[in-house]
């Protein structure tokens, strides 16, 4: 029987939602705070939960992520006073199923409750099925989202667009939705629309015929041709040359092409999967891309997420790679110190996942014959990072207690302030470089007699390199 959590602080309106589920045949718990509604969720599973907005501890979409991340995901329907076009913004974009106004009618309320759990519904029946998901690791709600709106691609045949930033997994899923469909045994066709030629483009796509141009000594098939019967795949989507987006989007339509040179028009019958790093709804306000074509393009959008909001996947991403560094190294197995996780997760990953696993294969091999990663195993460029910022988090946290209230003569004095800053530099420095002189001469542009005299002066331990 599915479980309704109401979290309002009205006791007419949790009456209302409670009789509401009941009604439906459906248990119901009520809350009237956050800090209720919070130790409800976490320690009882529910299907669908009612959230009022202004509730007497908080702002409710504050909690909203959290309840989403519960183990049981429920589906979170907003029911407030204070509708806005802001509230519903941010609402859905963290997940919310529903955004309703109170004071709507009773089928306003009882219509997004049964939609949300026939969707709970279908969705199980799916994740029974193996869902192969190769490369793709981790488990955050955001991904598992995506891998949801992924496996409803699988079962249709519509076409499908992958948004995210550069190194978010854009071809792996695309390749996922390939490989659990129909035509997994079929062609998966990659085209590269940032790299393809402009003299070229006509041809590589569509092919060609014997002397239709110079250098066309022979037919060739395009790559429209070779995705026949599986699935062709436009990386970049939004880097199409404008003049060839009319063409495609006739051969979209009607699944027929003409190869360069030709004087009749061949069939393919392709699966449309497309990616893109850009905000083509911009692009095409620009008169970059044709509206008509993202609309066909768009018939199911997949948006992946940074790492950066999905650090919680972290942790499997890096242990999924040092498994297959050491299969397609023969190496051995290495574990990682918790201060080489601290590190990875202090890290903003504007890379995002590539950025990750090539961090990940310098810091093994880096690592030599430890049998541990340590920080000083990562590229340079991320230990410059973290020891900026350490300095920063010290340097803005320091003078907090200096400008507190407390009577001016508890101000050290600038000299002694200096020396505080200068020594706590030196300590991220020797953190971050593992105690090389060399690496912290290199970071912090002072020379090799300079750094000594320092570290001495604060009676910093060293360590050559």
């Amino acid at each position: 029987m599915p479980k309704i959590l109401i979290i309002d602080d009205e006791e007419m309106m949790r009456d209302l939602l409670s009789s509401v589920a009941k009604s439906l045949g459906h248990e119901a718990e009520s809350a009237g705070t956050i800090s209720q509604g919070m130790r409800e969720a976490q320690s009882n599973f529910y299907d669908v939960i009612f959230l009022d907005i202004g509730l007497p501890d908080g702002n409710g979409l504050d909690i909203l992520p959290q309840l989403r991340s519960a183990d049981s995901s429920p589906e979170v329907i907003i029911v407030t006073g204070s509708a806005d076009s802001n509230g519903a913004e941010l609402a859905i974009k963290n997940g919310a199923w529903d955004y309703i106004k109170k004071g709507s009618s009773l089928e306003s309320i009882t219509l997004p409750l049964i939609r949300a759990l026939q969707y709970r519904s279908e969705k199980h029946k799916r994740q029974t099925v193996s869902f192969k998901r190769e490369g793709i690791v981790g488990n955050s709600l955001k991904l598992k989202n995506c891998l949801d709106r992924a496996a409803i691609a699988v079962n249709n045949e519509t076409a499908v667009l992958i948004a995210g930033e550069s190194g978010t997994g854009k071809e792996l899923f695309a390749w996922a939705i390939h490989n659990n469909g129909a035509r997994a045994q079929k062609n998966f066709v990659v085209v590269d629309c940032a790299a393809l030629p402009d003299t070229l483009v006509e041809s590589i796509l569509f092919g060609h015929e014997k002397g239709s141009f110079t250098g066309a000594d022979k037919f060739k098939e395009g790559l429209i041709a070779q995705a026949h019967g599986g699935t062709l795949f436009l990386d970049e989507v939004g880097e199409l040359p404008l003049s060839l987006q009319k063409s495609f989007l006739r051969v979209l339509q009607e699944h027929r092409f003409r190869p360069v040179g030709g004087d009749k028009e061949l069939d393919s019958n392709f699966r449309l999967i497309s990616a893109t790093n850009k905000n083509l709804k911009e692009s095409a306000k620009k008169g970059e891309f044709r509206l008509d074509l993202l609309y066909r393009i768009q018939s199911i959008q997949i948006d992946l997420p940074p790492l950066r909001e999905r650090k919680k996947d972290i942790q499997d991403i890096v242990a999924y790679r040092l498994t297959k560094l050491v299969e397609q190294s023969s190496g051995e197995a290495k574990t990682f110190s918790p201060d080489f996780f601290e590190a990875l997760m202090a890290y903003d990953w504007p890379g995002n996942i590539r950025e990750l696993n090539n961090a990940i294969d310098r810091a093994y091999f880096a690592s030599g014959n430890d049998c541990r990663l340590y920080p000083q195993h990562l590229p340079d460029h991320i230990r410059v990072f973290l020891a900026n910022k350490n300095f920063k988090t010290s340097s803005e946290t320091a003078p907090s207690s200096i400008r507190s209230n407390s009577p001016s003569t508890d101000l050290p004095t600038l000299r002694e302030h200096r020396k505080l800053m200068e020594k706590e530099y030196l300590l991220s420095l020797m953190a971050v470089t593992g105690g090389y002189i060399a690496e912290a001469c290199r970071i912090s542009g002072l020379s090799r007699s300079g750094l000594y005299n320092l570290l001495q002066k604060y009676q910093i331990s060293k360590e050559e390199n």
